[in-house]
């Protein structure tokens, strides 16, 4: 196989699994394949498997629908409480020093024991302002990385890359957008079961936090209050049309449910971007760009903005790809753009790279 191809991504998300297959040229990359498959809800649990027959087939599903062969590389991403990320100062060393280094280095930084991780390091600056060496360690649990790579497998494709959710949103950002050199933006994954907040400042990705809320709150919540299945909350949530079960609930009840949702998460955001702000001279940011399924969720929408008090806008992952609509139906895409945005960045990742 030659060196540096890109590969298939793959999104195991709680709710849904993505998919998608990108081409690269000397224009830039164009989109080539992409779809989405349902998971049963509870397949998934705090980024656990624990329905992987359900996962496999959802995959199976999606090589079917895509023409993806049995064997190809892929992409795909981890987050949540298993996964650990840090920036620290070190002395200005090789990398191949640091990567030695870091086997003993690594263990004040993680909570876990460290037979039961994979760590990995990248060099985000050379040189800070005390004349340290700033560096991004991230450490995942074993356990998880072997469960995700096993239903790649066992679907019949081969686990290339593991990534972070945080970053793979990043790597989709930095293509479609860039990254700005002189200033602090924050990027907000909103997943069905995690949130994922990533604050990037001069480049380079300078606090990560994942939080325990998403998407299927909303859903939860409406299913609960209103009284109708959980599909039928799922369309409500995303304003859809609904079917007889819901025919008798009111707009503006959806609405208070959503909203009694949408403020204590927007909440939550806030704390985690106070505590960046409190600890870093890189505080002021200059916009929010929210990505994920519920990112389009109008009242959480507002309900960040008005607390982060700076412009927050929608991000689209393919704003910087060309997409064929020969092979892929925009409609389809424009449903809900910012949902997209984790198996976009996966999908530019390549074989062979770090």
């Amino acid at each position: 196989m030659a060196r540096n191809k890109l590969v298939v991504g793959l999104d195991i998300g709680s709710s849904c699994i993505k998919m998608i297959q990108l081409k690269e040229s000397k224009r830039g990359y164009s989109l080539h394949n992409l779809g989405v498959a349902p998971v049963p809800p509870e397949a998934i649990v705090d980024g656990a498997l624990m329905n992987a027959p359900a996962i496999v087939d959802a995959i199976q599903e999606l090589m079917a629908a895509q023409g993806i062969k049995r064997g190809r590389e892929v992409a795909t991403s981890i987050s949540g409480h298993s996964v650990i990320i840090k920036k620290i100062g070190m002395p200005p060393m090789t990398r191949e020093d640091l990567e030695d280094s870091m086997q003993w280095e690594a263990e004040q930084y993680i909570p876990f024991d460290m037979s039961e991780v994979n760590i990995d390091v990248d060099i985000l600056r050379q040189e800070n302002e005390s004349g340290q060496m700033d560096v991004l360690l991230v450490a995942a649990k074993k356990d998880m990385i072997s469960d995700y790579t096993s239903v790649i497998s066992e679907a019949g494709l081969t686990p290339q890359v593991v990534d972070v959710d945080a970053f793979a949103v990043q790597n989709a950002f930095e293509t479609s957008y860039g990254l700005p050199e002189d200033d602090t933006i924050v990027l907000i994954n909103i997943g069905a079961s995690v949130i994922n907040i990533n604050v990037i400042s001069s480049g380079v990705s300078v606090f990560t936090r994942d939080v325990a809320m998403g998407g299927n709150q909303f859903t939860e919540d409406i299913q609960k209050q209103l009284n109708v299945s959980y599909d039928e909350a799922e369309a409500l949530k995303l304003g859809g049309e609904v079917g007889a079960d819901a025919d008798s609930v009111v707009p503006q009840e959806i609405e208070r449910v959503i909203q009694q949702v949408s403020d204590p998460m927007a909440g939550e955001i806030q704390r985690s971007l106070d505590f960046f702000a409190a600890t870093s001279a890189d505080a002021n940011f200059s916009r929010i760009y929210l990505s994920g399924g519920s990112a389009s969720v109008p009242a959480l929408f507002k309900a960040i903005e008005n607390r982060a008090g700076v412009p927050v806008e929608l991000m689209n992952p393919f704003k910087g790809i060309e997409v064929d609509e020969r092979r892929v139906d925009p409609n389809f895409i424009h449903q809900a753009t910012p949902m997209w945005g984790v198996v976009v960045g996966l999908g530019l990742r390549k074989t062979m790279e770090r």
